[in-house]
C-alpha cells in the first residue's frame, strides 16, 4: 500500500524503514506538515501517516477528496481528530494505543530530579566556570508525597519508580487500578491529592472532564512550593494560570514536556525566530521551570513500537482485517 508520511524527521525514516521490511509498503516520506494546502501531496496514496494534531476538519475533507481511506496515527492520543467528520467521510483511523510506558514514566521522573536538584542550572553554571552551590539546594525525594493524576500504564510505572525512592504515593482516577493498590498507592479525591502532595504528576487522558484540571483554583489548593509535572497532554494544564504560580512561589517547580499550544512550536527549529506565544515565552524566563519539547516518548524502544504498530495497522487494513486499534 502506498503511504503518504507527513512531518518526516530523520529518526522517523530510520525506524519506519526497518519496521517496513516484512510489510513492503511504499512509503512516501514528506517533510512538510499535513495541512489543507499540503494534503495534495497525498494524491495517489491510500493511507496517510501523520501527527494527531494535524487532522482538523479541513484536512479530513481534503484527504477524502484525494482518495485517502486510512489515517494511521503515530500516537496514542486522538483528541484533535474531528471524529464526527471522520465517520461522515467513511475514513478509518488507527492509533498506537501503547508503545513504551517506561519511556514517558522515566522522563517524568528525570524532570522531577532535574528540577529538584537544579541540574539544568548547575550544568549551565559549571560550563561558565561557576562552581558555587548557592541557589542549588534540593530536597530528599525519600518520604515525600507524590500525587499521580491518572493511573493507567504510564502512571502505574511512575508509581513503581517513585515507590522505589521511598515516596508516599497518592492517586486520583475514575477507577482504582489494582496494580497500583497492590504496591501501596492510596487513592484520594482530587482536592485531597492537591492539598497533600509535594509533587503532582499528570498522566490522565485529555477529555472534557480533564481539560484544565490544573487551573488557578487547583493551584491555590496545592501546597505552597508544590512541584507540578505534566508529560501527558498539554491542555490538562491552563498554561496562563501557571504564570502567577512561579512568580508567587506557590509553584516551586514546574516541568512541562507538553504544552497546550505546542503544535505551533514543537518538533521544529525556531531558534532564529522570535517566539510569538507570550505565555510560553514568559514561562521560559523562570529559573524553576523546565520545558522539554514533547520528548518523553523519544526512546529507541518506543520508536520501534510506534513504527511496528502503525505499519501493522496499515497492513491489517490493506487485507480487510482489524487490529483493535481503530477508532470507532
Amino acid at each position: 500500500m502506498r503511504i503518504a508520511f507527513f512531518s518526516t524527521r530523520g529518526f522517523d525514516r530510520n525506524f519506519f524503514d526497518e519496521a517496513n521490511r516484512p510489510h513492503g509498503h511504499d512509503i512516501q516520506y514528506i517533510e512538510a506538515r499535513l495541512t489543507p494546502a499540503t494534503s495534495a501531496l497525498a494524491a495517489g496514496a491510500a493511507a496517510v501517516c501523520a501527527f494527531v494534531n494535524d487532522f482538523h476538519e479541513e484536512v479530513l475533507n481534503a484527504l477524502h477528496a484525494n482518495g485517502i481511506r486510512l489515517i494511521a496515527l503515530r500516537s496514542a492520543g486522538f483528541n484533535h481528530i474531528d471524529l464526527p467528520r471522520k465517520l461522515a467521510l467513511g475514513l478509518t483511523v488507527a492509533r498506537v494505543p501503547a508503545y513504551s510506558p517506561h519511556a514517558v514514566a522515566e522522563h517524568t521522573v528525570a524532570m522531577m530530579l532535574c528540577l529538584n536538584r537544579k541540574i539544568h542550572r548547575a550544568h549551565a553554571r559549571v560550563r561558565e566556570g561557576n562552581f558555587a552551590l548557592d541557589g542549588l539546594l534540593g530536597f530528599d525525594m525519600y518520604g515525600r508525597t507524590v500525587g499521580i493524576v491518572g493511573t493507567g500504564k504510564i502512571g502505574t510505572v511512575v508509581a513503581r519508580i517513585l515507590s522505589g525512592f521511598g515516596c508516599r504515593i497518592l492517586a486520583y482516577d475514575v477507577a482504582v487500578n489494582p496494580e497500583c493498590a497492590d504496591i501501596g498507592v492510596h487513592y484520594r479525591s482530587l482536592d485531597e491529592l492537591w492539598a497533600q502532595s509535594d509533587i503532582v504528576s499528570l498522566h490522565a487522558p485529555l477529555t472534557g472532564d480533564t481539560r484544565h484540571i490544573v487551573d488557578a483554583a487547583a493551584i491555590a489548593r496545592m501546597k505552597p512550593g508544590v512541584m507540578i509535572i505534566n508529560t501527558s497532554r498539554g491542555a490538562l494544564v491552563d498554561a496562563a494560570a501557571l504564570i502567577d504560580g512561579p512568580k508567587s512561589g506557590q509553584v516551586g517547580h514546574l516541568g512541562l514536556d507538553v504544552y497546550e499550544e505546542e503544535e505551533q512550536l514543537f518538533f521544529r527549529d525556531l531558534s532564529a525566530q522570535v517566539i510569538q506565544d507570550d505565555v510560553f515565552a514568559r514561562l521560559l524566563t523562570f529559573p524553576n521551570v523546565l520545558v522539554t519539547a514533547h520528548q518523553g516518548f523519544f526512546t529507541k524502544e518506543a520508536l520501534s513500537a510506534i513504527s511496528d504498530t502503525a505499519l501493522a495497522n496499515i497492513s491489517a487494513f490493506e487485507h480487510g482485517r482489524r487490529t483493535g486499534n481503530e477508532l470507532q
